[in-house]
């Protein structure tokens, strides 16, 4: 069974990242949801294999018209946004779930000397909740944990200061067995007690650096104390600190109701994700794709977008968050600009989902037609390398010697971002003596663009020279003395770092390595290497042949490449007996050029 043709493209470009998937059928209704931890390998397997063994799956592809998809970091994000949005959708194909209160939490009660338990029906008391976790085998192993590394009473007296003064309680089992310090009587103060409550908040917000430093501090104090028994201890509990996950936010009692918004966009297309969050739990993400009219901002396209979604779902919401702050005309509507916390990871999950549904989508429209890419790319070059025009015709330059010999360079040209092989040429160095960089490239770039203002073609929009500021100055010199500087631009690479150099610019550009205008300016570069070194080689070969093994009489091109096929450099020729020669060209060319080079060395004994 294979993908529908309008399900293809978004089949091929899902990622290979954890996340949910939704089914839609050709009423736009949600029939299925379900949980990957790559969602191109799951997605794809519904379409790759056969159904025949189980009815109800093949019925389910069969009905599948459109598909979304939302990415999360972990596998545990997947199985929470899973179980929330089938709850809320009920999709018909989707095994029924039972309510909110199979949820797992974590709760720190409102007590002097709180208590730290699990629960499964949070209730606003004013407690703390934290989760939830996917289900009670991680919910008790993270108590687990708390208990080991900062243990906590159980019981339910009244610990007040009154009481415990007066010794009313007594210490019980959980003290005798170390899970308690025994707050009843006095033996852990309530500063104490809180700290480890705050360490237990960092823990179950995820926020573990401070507890590890207090874990390391602790343990190195118990060290100096030549306590090493309760410094191993420690040890232990920072091993157990740094083998747990932190917890998800894609369910969190914390978060309440909210909207949460972010946007990318191109010159042409901008691409909004949406998620709406309701008791805590995400139940709508959805992507829009919006094509600019009048190269309208990223403000103005979110605020059309958030009109819409509100319009669509509800306008019940009261707090939106969003990358950056826009004039929202409802002052009922608190909007929120996270820097950190739970609502800054939304945030950035939004964002991961507008970047991957930007892609996604770029990508199908440059598989249907090429130019867009083409179009794209050539725009990025020019935003990247701070342009004015977008360098359509870029030629690139680099220089090849061998110990000052045989100096050559070679210049490609790419034109809309690919090598354009038959304008390729190669430049025999003829006024520059020796190992001269600046010089070599000064001529290279006269003598080639002197030729195309003489023969009135092209020029590029973009040179490139293979080179820091040396190389680039030189040809800056260049180009102004044939008059056209100015009229082009011009850039030089250093290998090193790979920096960007410009004229008259002490300060190089540092792309990202990630780009793909350094990845096409790399390719040019190794290209023009690539071009250069080849002739160099084809150049200093006929170099050779020509002045020692062709000065041998009886011995023409043909068996010189082949001896130096054989034996790769002169010098071996020279010490090789004639019956090693023999086997490559004959006894009778073998006795020639033994008796050539042991005369040649009997005349330099003389």
């Amino acid at each position: 069974m294979t993908a529908p043709a309008n399900l293809k493209p978004i089949v091929s470009s899902l990622p290979e990242k954890p996340g949910v998937y939704k089914y839609f059928d050709k009423n736009a209704v949600i029939i299925y949801v379900g949980k990957a931890k790559s969602l191109k390998k799951r997605v794809s397997s519904y379409f790759t294999k056969n159904h025949h063994d189980n009815f109800k799956t093949a019925l389910l592809v069969s009905k599948i018209q459109h598909i979304e998809y939302t990415v999360v970091d972990t596998e545990m994000d997947a199985l929470l946004l899973e179980n929330s949005l089938i709850k809320e959708f009920q999709p018909k194909y989707n095994i029924a779930l039972k309510d909110d209160k199979s949820y797992p939490y974590i709760k720190i009660s409102k007590d002097r000397f709180p208590k730290v338990f699990s629960m499964f029906n949070p209730v606003k008391d004013g407690s703390e909740y934290f989760g939830p976790y996917p289900n009670k085998k991680i919910m008790y192993t993270v108590l687990e944990l708390i208990k080991k590394l900062y243990p906590v009473r159980s019981c339910n007296l009244n610990l007040s200061p009154a009481n415990i003064a007066s010794f009313k309680f007594k210490i019980c089992l959980e003290y005798q067995i170390g899970n308690c310090k025994g707050p009843c009587e006095g033996y852990q103060s309530e500063d104490q007690y809180n700290e480890g409550i705050r360490q237990i908040r960092h823990i179950l917000k995820g926020n573990l650096h401070e507890v590890k430093e207090h874990l390391k501090m602790l343990m190195m104090e118990a060290s100096r104390k030549l306590a090493f028994e309760e410094a191993h201890q420690y040890k232990e509990k920072l091993d157990s600190l740094v083998n747990y996950q932190h917890r998800s936010t894609i369910v969190s009692p914390v978060l309440g109701d909210l909207e949460v918004y972010s946007i990318s966009s191109t010159d042409k297309i901008s691409f909004v994700n949406f998620l709406r969050v309701t008791h805590g739990m995400i139940v709508i993400s959805r992507n829009v794709e919006i094509r600019k009219k009048l190269n309208e901002t990223d403000d103005e396209i979110l605020i059309h977008v958030i009109g819409e979604m509100r319009n669509h779902y509800g306008d019940d919401v009261k707090e939106m968050v969003l990358p950056f702050n826009v004039d929202w005309p409802d002052q009922t509507v608190f909007v929120t600009i996270p820097k950190v916390g739970d609502k800054k990871k939304l945030i950035d999950l939004s964002m991961k989902n507008t970047i991957l549904y930007k892609q996604e989508k770029l990508t199908q429209y440059e598989k249907l037609n090429p130019s867009v890419r083409i179009d794209r790319l050539l725009e990025q070059m020019k935003n990247d390398l701070r342009l004015t025009e977008l360098p359509s015709h870029i030629e690139c330059f680099d220089n090849s010697n061998f110990q000052g010999t045989y100096p050559v360079s070679a210049c490609v040209v790419f034109k809309d971002g690919k090598p354009s092989k038959s304008d390729y040429r190669h430049f025999n160095v003829k006024t520059v003596e020796g190992p001269n960089d600046f010089d070599t490239m000064k001529e290279v770039i006269t003598r080639r663009y002197s030729r195309l203002v003489t023969e009135n073609q092209p020029l590029p929009q973009l040179i490139v020279v293979d080179g820091g500021k040396g190389q680039l100055s030189s040809a800056v010199e260049a180009l102004k003395a044939i008059g056209v500087y100015g009229k082009l631009a011009i850039v030089g690479i250093a290998k090193r770092l790979e920096e960007i150099y410009y004229p008259e610019d002490p300060l190089p550009l540092y792309i990202d390595k990630k780009s793909e205008t350094l990845k096409i300016i790399q390719h040019m570069r190794d290209e023009a290497h690539r071009f250069g070194i080849t002739h160099h080689r084809s150049r200093r070969d006929k170099g050779t042949l020509k002045t020692s093994l062709t000065d041998i009489p009886g011995i023409g091109p043909e068996k010189a490449r082949l001896l130096l096929k054989e034996f790769k450099s002169i010098g071996r020729i020279k010490t090789a007996s004639v019956e090693t020669l023999t086997p490559v060209i004959g006894k009778a060319k073998a006795e020639l050029v033994y008796h050539y080079y042991q005369l040649e060395k009997g005349d330099s004994n003389e």
